[in-house]
């Protein structure tokens, strides 16, 4: 049967969600640049503590203007894994691991992160793996190689940073995965408010490490953990949640491709670091990537027969069960 255009209001909501994504990416990418000024002032623990009290009490404050109170006890599983393994133990475990291994090898081994995430998808939540976000992902992914190939220290690395960056894919993945639930019961600002929470408990064991470094830390470096834990933190994870509640896992992770193409001219523009040609052809390659996994078939033309499966929802029911879902059967997870 024919594909039904989409109507006015969904076109609007998928652009709002990209818009969102699209902020969340930025702010990402321009935190690398902040985390090189505050990571030498800062060891790993203390940076995240002090960027994660900062995002606290922004995302707190932002609680308490929009009187939203506690998430229902429904989301309160998804927000306790994602803030301990994302908010807690991803950027714990990055700021140690980027100090183990050269910038190249840690972007390259943390971008297994959105694969991880389609895999984790289609086994938790019951999300499809469609052939473009598939195909983006790997092409992607190889960007981000090439990428990460150009910025390497002749191969400078360790078993311990290795598996420290492979940690923190791991901890970013699972965490992303544990929080798309959780959007299901309770807003963006809830869970990304409690989940940053979450996180800074966990992380406050580095408390004495925070109040002693801060002390002889110049302001500069300060400076920029503070807009790490109230943009690339509070608003950007905020972002993300919104467009996470409406944008499958899968899809939202390959997103995140373009943070590496965007540190490149972020570097370039802040810090004076000249990119060479392999560099840029892996950005291009990542750019490229994102555009695939998030595009769509296009919609059969009228009077001809769509294909099962074929169109922006590939795991829709078989021809048939239409009656089995309207006769009220739940939905699969991660709807």
């Amino acid at each position: 049967m024919d594909s039904p255009p989409p109507s006015p209001s969904s076109s609007r909501a998928r652009w709002a969600a990209l818009a969102a994504a699209a902020v969340s990416v930025v702010l990402w990418a321009s935190a690398f640049v902040s985390i090189r000024s505050a990571g030498t002032a800062y060891s790993p623990g203390a940076l995240a503590l002090g960027r994660l009290l900062a995002g606290s009490l922004a995302l707190g404050c932002l609680l308490l203007v929009r009187r939203e109170g506690l998430p229902p006890r429904a989301a309160l599983p998804g927000i306790a894994v994602s803030g301990l393994l994302w908010f807690g133990v991803y950027m714990v475990v990055l700021n140690w691991g980027e100090r183990e291994v050269d910038a190249g090898t840690a972007a390259m081994v943390v971008n297994t992160g959105p694969i991880l995430i389609v895999l984790l998808g289609t086994r938790f939540l019951g999300e499809a793996a469609p052939p473009r976000l598939v195909a983006g992902t790997v092409l992607s992914f190889a960007g981000a190689v090439a990428v990460g190939l150009s910025l390497s220290d002749e191969g400078r690395a360790s078993v311990l940073g290795v598996g420290l960056c492979l940690l923190a894919a791991a901890g970013y993945a699972a965490g992303v995965v544990a929080q798309k639930p959780a959007l299901r019961h309770a807003s963006a600002l809830q869970v990304t408010g409690y989940g940053c929470l979450v996180g800074t408990v966990a992380c406050l064991p580095f408390s004495g490490a925070l109040v002693a470094e801060a002390g002889r830390a110049p302001p500069s470096a300060t400076l920029n953990m503070v807009y790490l834990g109230v943009f690339p933190t509070a608003l950007a994870f905020t972002t993300w949640a919104y467009a996470l509640a409406r944008t499958p896992a899968g899809r939202m992770g390959a997103t995140t491709y373009a943070v590496p193409a965007l540190v490149v001219p972020m570097s370039w523009l802040a810090l004076g670091e000249v990119p060479g040609m392999l560099t840029l052809a892996g950005g291009a390659l990542c750019l490229a990537g994102v555009a695939v996994s998030r595009s769509r078939p296009r919609p059969a033309p009228d009077g001809a027969v769509a294909r099962p499966g074929a169109g922006r929802r590939a795991d829709r029911e078989a021809p048939g069960q239409e009656g089995v879902r309207a006769a009220g059967a739940p939905r699969r997870p991660g709807r």
